[in-house]
């Protein structure tokens, strides 16, 4: 009789460290299903990760976990039959919490079985939200860094061509200017020398752009009013715009004065605008804003932020597919129609960002819309 009491007080005490253990493991949700799936037991870690108490969640279906999606589609009852069949289930998947919040959860599913029949499921549910907010800032930063050094690259080889190309080009401008100083009395030969020039300026145009994407331009910055020089655009900018085409401004107050080179960001406030009107061929609205902003630049060396002065050009057009948004700035590529556009001006807008110490950034959304950013630095000595 003394033997079964002191196997009986082992038991219980045996239990009673089990329960012990259970409830200070508060990482985990861990608690045992019956075989239909409801809960039967519910630890502390259950009630820290998911909210409810043992008293408002003994004897409920696990399911009420899941979310509504999840659990029309079947999801908690093949878990069971999973674990089931195959010895264990584990999956990773959204879960819902008392309050209606959701986390991201890594859930292992095990069967436990008595003389050879299912007497129910042991369940752990771990929070892994942080876990993979963590894998997706690391994943966008390989992104951004990958982006930046392909942008890098094809800076380098577009510079290296672009005064290659411009060389040759001056020299076949020099020529055609000699022949028209030569040859003044055959009018046919003259207009196949003005179209010749005009086609070897036209020439001069795109490796011009292309400096400027491969931070070969030089720029000459003065310290500008960047409100001022939309305003003195405004004729420009209309006149650029057919009539189906609404133009609006929305220009920030009190902005402070910037070193900026004046023609390369009128350039590319023509170029924003033009790309603008070519998305809504069948009209629509165009909003130019101004205003300063703390930003940091997505592709540079470090994740600093600043407050930098932006001007953005949103429109309300055909928008862009989410797979060619990455290398809207490379130059030469272009969503027009061929023989519509060059595929330079974006990268015309890119090059001077960069070359300002600023960045270019563009959202977009399918149906909705473009809006295109050009962020530049504030000087110190910046004042209103």
């Amino acid at each position: 009789m003394g033997g079964e009491t002191q196997l009986s007080s082992a038991l219980e005490d045996e239990v009673r460290q089990f329960r012990l253990l259970l409830n200070g493991v508060t990482d985990y949700a861990i608690y045992m299903l019956d075989k239909d799936g409801h809960i039967k037991t519910w630890n502390q870690g259950g009630e820290r990760i998911k909210g409810y108490s043992p008293q408002e969640i003994v004897g409920s279906h696990f399911s009420r976990f899941y979310t509504p999606e999840d659990a029309a589609k079947g999801a908690p009852q093949r878990g069971l039959d999973t674990a089931r069949e195959q010895g264990r289930f584990s999956a990773e998947g959204w879960r819902v919490r008392k309050d209606g919040t959701r986390f991201y959860a890594s859930v292992v599913i095990d069967p436990i079985w008595s003389e050879g029949e299912l007497i129910g499921y042991a369940k752990v549910t771990r929070d892994i939200t942080e876990r993979m907010e963590t894998q997706r800032l690391l994943h966008d930063a390989q992104q951004s860094l990958a982006q930046a050094q392909k942008m890098e690259a094809i800076g380098k080889l577009t510079l290296g061509l672009a005064h290659d190309f411009n060389n040759l080009l001056a020299v076949v401008i020099n020529a055609l200017d000699l022949i028209t100083m030569r040859v003044s009395d055959d009018p046919r030969l003259t207009r196949n020398v003005e179209a010749a020039l005009r086609a070897a300026e036209r020439g001069t145009l795109l490796t011009r752009q292309l400096l400027t994407f491969g931070r070969g331009q030089n720029l000459t910055p003065r310290r500008e009013d960047v409100n001022q020089i939309i305003r003195e655009m405004a004729e420009l900018l209309r006149r650029s715009c057919p009539e189906n085409i609404e133009l609006g401004y929305a220009l920030g107050d009190g902005l402070p004065v910037i070193e900026v080179d004046k023609t390369q960001l009128e350039a590319a406030v023509l170029n924003m605008v033009v790309n603008s009107r070519d998305a809504m061929p069948q009209g629509g609205s165009i909003l130019i804003t101004t205003g300063t902003q703390v930003v940091s630049d997505p592709a540079g060396p470090s994740a600093h932020a600043q407050e930098m002065l932006f001007v953005s050009v949103e429109d309300n057009g055909e928008g862009i597919p989410a797979e060619h948004q990455q290398r809207v700035f490379e130059p030469f590529f272009t969503t027009k129609e061929i023989g519509k556009g060059s595929g330079l001006g974006m990268s015309q807008i890119f090059g001077f960002a960069s070359q300002s110490g600023g960045h270019a950034a563009l959202k977009s959304e399918v149906g909705q819309g473009t809006t295109v950013y050009v962020y530049l630095p504030l000087t110190r000595s910046s004042a209103p």
